[in-house]
């Protein structure tokens, strides 16, 4: 819960969904529902195709790039800019190396 006045931090309920399917299918709503239709396709295109075999580790660094602002994603997604250290994961190179896979769900 946020309080009034206050920016709520990341896009997630404090917790963490204690059920695996439950958090996967939040990653996959937020990935469809970013705001940005270019984002959207990107983003939910991925989590179409990968997040189903993605652990717990795999979920979180997700998150984690997913929190992040859509022209920050596109860029680095599109490799205009690199992915910055403190995001950088094998989640990032698998988001880097989707676009430039063909369009398959």
């Amino acid at each position: 819960m946020s309080v009034k006045g206050q920016k709520q931090k990341g896009v997630f309920a404090a917790d963490t969904p204690d059920d695996i399917d439950a958090f996967r299918r939040q990653l996959a709503f937020r990935s469809w529902h970013r705001g940005t239709r270019e984002a959207d396709l990107l983003l939910g295109g991925f989590a179409d195709r990968h997040l189903a075999g993605f652990g717990w580790d795999e979920l979180h660094s997700y998150r984690r790039l997913i929190e992040e602002s859509d022209p920050d994603l596109y860029n680095w997604i599109t490799g205009r800019e690199p992915v910055p250290d403190r995001l950088k994961s094998p989640v990032a190179d698998l988001l880097v190396a989707h676009k430039r896979e063909p369009n398959k769900r």
